[in-house]
């Protein structure tokens, strides 16, 4: 199992450094943005598995970035800030965040948030109009009759319940699953991967799931429109 990815938004240069080596040295894969552009647009196109977000970014306020990804994606947020006083952690939980932690903060006590996070992250159950994917048993149900799919399925299937709506590109998807290791970009084995996933769901009833978008990729529809071929 590949390790976790991690993604730090900070534009303090010494900060981010350490901070990545210490993240690395504890088993992360950890990449860096240094704005509300930039770590938008990291969050969206190599969605991580969790992210560290700086409040303090040149471009703007780090509640920017938080408040955007939280109306399409439920990534585990943690956010760095300098200000300990109640009605800013309120503020900060009432917008999104998953956690935060208070600079200067020790290292043991950041590591330990991020656990506690992906620990949840794994736990968690998706949900989309009578879908239902438990992640940690790997199990997919529709209206309580179980899907059975095979391992790349269900990782593909995760994936777009993660973000309805959010349109992954053949390659993208061949990246973030199991495919990866074995195949080339052009490769159609993704396009027979979501016939068969289209096919189960549909012999169950769930007709109004996927979407295709025409020589680019898949998406999960988060609406009732009719699914297509």
């Amino acid at each position: 199992m590949a390790p976790p990815c991690i993604l730090l938004i900070e534009d303090d240069d010494d900060i981010a450094s350490l901070l990545q080596l210490d993240l690395t040295d504890a088993g992360y894969l950890v990449s860096r943005a240094t704005s509300v552009v930039t770590g938008l647009t990291s969050a969206r196109e190599h969605i991580p598995d969790l992210l560290l977000l700086d409040l303090g970014l040149p471009d703007g306020d780090g509640r920017e970035v938080l408040q955007r990804l939280r109306k399409s994606s439920e990534l585990p947020i943690i956010v760095l800030t300098a200000h300990d006083a109640v009605e800013e952690k309120v503020d900060l939980l009432t917008l999104g965040a998953d956690d935060y932690v208070v600079k200067p903060f020790a290292l043991p006590e950041l590591l330990a948030r991020i656990s506690v996070q992906l620990r949840h992250e794994t736990e968690m159950t998706l949900e989309l109009r009578g879908l239902e994917v438990r992640v940690q048993q790997r199990l997919v149900l529709y209206r309580g009759q179980e899907v059975g799919l095979s391992p790349t399925e269900f990782e593909i299937l995760t994936l777009l319940m993660e973000q309805p709506g959010w349109v992954y590109s053949r390659q993208e998807l061949i990246q973030k699953t199991k495919t990866k290791d074995a195949l080339p970009a052009d490769s159609n084995v993704i396009d027979a991967h979501m016939a068969n996933l289209r096919s189960k769901l549909r012999s169950l009833g769930a007709y109004n799931y996927l979407r295709t978008v025409r020589k680019y990729g898949y998406a999960l529809r988060s609406g009732s429109a009719e699914d297509t071929p």
